[in-house]
């Protein structure tokens, strides 16, 4: 019980600035460390040739829609729960955590069994080329089958982030990072397993992720149940899940169909212009995933300070994640851009042609994440207040409605460096955008507020 009261005063009492490090600095360290996982795969799978990491890239997308099943239900959980707890509501919350982790548990197992029957076809579609379809097939084919702890694994890592236990996603995520940095140069060259390999410590480091997990329900460490017995697929538990979760695996899925346009129109250029957005993609991912993982200390501070009408502390920590991970954006993104020349020289050992098409793509892209902060800080926000539309809308702008009319136009009219600006340019039209719903948002804050203090007057 002091553990659950802890949590409670973490959400709803400590100063934002000490409770945003506590709550967000351990899931972005885990998540920092298994966006590097990602890029070891890149960097030793890139040892192997170019149709490897080819192999890798169309790959990626297809991982991404397996792990939004996760964030369908996970995230879309989380931010119920989280005005939940701010309401006091234990017996509602209790039904919302089972219900969301058994739910992803059996989609994601019916996805993964018709991805693996459609393999082949749905590789051809993310832009595989007839040189690196067996590669993609070794790999993929192993990567899809496990990615059912990786479903498991995600919303976990949304639920006990809504619960303040920031420190059980931490030590989930680099358990299993840590342990697939290691395997994955012993499968893959050590015992000759080739790109097959890869795929192998990738999944031995999910099911130990999800041992941690399933550790921390047993122990009964968690705030919530997930009991089978408390599983409700109700349409008021589901109607509150799926209104959040559609929209995160929305983003997603556009996530996914970005990147196999990206590979598409790429693949047009070779084989070196294919296999250079797979570094370029996981390079970005790391940045992205680090802002997502401090934003997860955000998520559960934000949905309980509105569940309960603490409007000023909700202000506080907007002010405050916009600020923090706006910083760490431009470092990461100059960082990106001023090196971008060595960085892509580590994912290859004489394509020359990969690292020239990289260079531009990653220095182009690091220069618009500056903006990237700003615009998922309200991106998660409208989502944790309910505001499924609005969250819909912007979560859908920068690899939906901004990307796919740019990455349509843009090739057309600069051949080559139309696909890798594409991205930035949808960066630059999302944040524009975000200044707007902010701006709406801002006004519907302060009229709520005002009317709480007239209310308080009247009493």
């Amino acid at each position: 019980m002091n553990k659950q009261n802890s949590k409670m005063e973490l959400l709803g009492s400590v100063p934002v600035p000490k409770a945003l490090l506590a709550l967000g600095l351990p899931t972005m360290v885990g998540m920092l460390i298994n966006a590097l996982y990602n890029l070891v795969d890149a960097y030793f799978v890139g040892g192997l040739g170019t149709d490897a990491m080819g192999a890798i890239t169309v790959a990626y997308p297809l991982g991404q829609v397996i792990v939004g099943l996760g964030l369908l239900f996970g995230n879309g959980a989380a931010a119920y729960l989280s005005r939940l707890l701010g309401k006091g509501d234990k017996e509602t919350a209790n039904k919302v955590a089972s219900t969301a982790l058994y739910s992803s548990v059996l989609i994601g197992a019916i996805v993964i069994v018709i991805s693996v029957i459609f393999l082949k076809p749905i590789l051809r579609q993310l832009g595989a080329l007839d040189s690196v379809m067996p590669y993609a097939v070794s790999y993929t084919s192993i990567y899809i089958i496990f990615s059912i702890f990786n479903v498991f694994n995600v919303t976990m890592n949304n639920i006990v982030s809504s619960e303040g236990a920031a420190k059980t996603a931490m030590c989930a995520l680099m358990a299993g990072a840590v342990l697939n940095v290691i395997l994955d140069p012993i499968f893959i060259y050590l015992l000759d397993f080739g790109i097959a390999g890869a795929a192998v410590a990738t999944a031995i480091s999910q099911v130990v992720s999800t041992v941690v997990y399933l550790i921390y329900i047993f122990q009964r460490n968690s705030m919530f149940s997930f009991s089978i017995k408390e599983y409700s697929f109700t349409k008021s538990i589901m109607s509150e899940v799926l209104k959040i979760g559609i929209p995160t695996l929305v983003f997603q899925i556009l996530t996914s169909v970005s990147m196999s346009m990206i590979n598409g129109a790429a693949k047009d250029y070779g084989s070196s212009a294919l296999a250079a957005m797979g570094p370029v993609t996981k390079i970005m991912s790391m940045g992205s995933l680090v802002v997502f993982g401090f934003l997860k200390g955000f998520q559960p501070i934000a949905g309980y300070s509105y569940g309960a009408r603490k409007f000023d502390r909700l202000n506080e920590a907007i002010r405050t994640s916009i600020i923090w991970s706006t910083c760490f954006c431009v470092l990461f993104g100059l960082v990106a851009a001023i090196f971008s020349n060595g960085i892509m020289a580590q994912f290859t050992k004489n394509d020359m042609e990969m690292i020239r098409i990289g260079q531009i793509a990653l220095r182009a892209n690091g220069i618009s994440f500056i903006l990237f902060g700003f615009y998922t800080v309200y991106s998660f926000l409208f989502l944790v207040m309910g505001k499924a539309k609005e969250g819909c809308i912007l979560g859908a702008c920068r690899q939906g409605i901004c990307f796919i009319p740019v990455i349509l136009v843009l090739p057309n009219l600069m051949g080559l460096n139309g696909i890798l600006f594409a991205q930035p340019t949808a960066d630059v039209l999302s944040a524009i955008i975000t200044v707007f719903m902010a701006i709406h948002l801002r006004k519907e804050l302060n009229t709520i507020q005002a009317q709480m203090a007239i209310n308080a007057k009247k009493e």
